[in-house]
């Protein structure tokens, strides 16, 4: 029988058909060497009934090829054991349904107090010293921080690109990932060494990040103990700062902060190139 006669005995498309060949599930009798027409037997259309079943029922390639060649009362306790497996896997379903809203409602109450933990430490940190901003600035910046929860709590469009800086306690696996210092996705653009206020050099930061819209920026901080005491306030009002200054302009922040190793405080600004 022609690919097209078999095709229709079987009820199945000829594409069908050159699949089972092409992945060695069903193979012609005879390939004409000259016109390259393939041709099957009758009696392997009980051979694509069995594949066809199997297949539906889940069974993958290999699967199908193992049983291709044993008789129904195999064929009926493979059957048996892929409806207790899919029977396994639909109780893990449905207890992933009935858990599902619980486990939503957890993350959004912890991301919630995150969220109050993040103000709390901002609201007890008097940033004059450190930026030289006034309270009135402070409540900007503040209101910057609070205005990027909102959006991404809405899902809104425009997302100014803030992300929460990290303190350096990610688990160790992730040190490499960490160090932007020699990652070659970024390069430095702008660094200062041996300050002792972010005021004396914060301007020019400032500049470099709001020139253009689209880039994506890391700032890198390496400081004295003392900063670190104020880490979350810290690495917040830095991109806070940043994002008041200039609400329009699209751009992606993140912000890295570590105790420096020789005492001295260290700052890189970053950018994906």
């Amino acid at each position: 029988m022609t690919i097209k006669e078999f095709a229709r005995l079987c009820g199945c498309n000829p594409q069908t058909l050159r699949y089972y060949d092409h992945v060695n599930l069903l193979k012609p009798v005879k390939v004409d060497q000259w016109s390259g027409y393939r041709y099957y037997e009758e009696e392997q259309a009980l051979d694509f009934v069995k594949i066809k079943n199997l297949q539906k029922a889940g069974f993958a390639i290999d699967e199908i090829k193992e049983l291709l060649d044993k008789d129904n009362r195999v064929i009926y306790r493979a059957f048996d054991a892929k409806i207790a497996e899919e029977e396994k896997r639909l109780q893990e379903i449905k207890s992933i349904q009935k858990s599902y809203q619980t486990e939503m409602n957890d993350i959004q109450k912890k991301i919630r107090e995150v969220r109050e933990k993040l103000t709390r430490s901002m609201e007890e940190y008097d940033p004059f010293e450190e930026f030289g901003i006034t309270p009135e600035q402070y409540d900007a910046v503040m209101d910057s921080v609070r205005r990027y929860f909102e959006a991404i709590s809405e899902n809104a469009p425009g997302d100014i690109g803030y992300r929460e800086f990290d303190d350096g306690n990610a688990p160790e696996e992730e040190r490499e990932y960490l160090d932007l210092l020699n990652d070659p996705a970024f390069c430095c653009v702008y660094e200062k060494h041996g300050w002792e206020r972010v005021r004396d050099f914060f301007d020019e930061c400032c500049r470099l990040v709001n020139g253009e819209n689209g880039s994506e920026y890391a700032l890198v901080f390496r400081v004295d103990p003392q900063k670190r005491t104020y880490t979350q306030a810290f690495g917040n009002t830095v991109l806070g700062i940043l994002m008041a200054r200039d609400p329009e302009k699209m751009r992606s922040l993140s912000c890295n902060m570590e105790e420096s190793k020789d005492g001295q405080n260290h700052f890189w600004l970053l950018k994906r190139k």
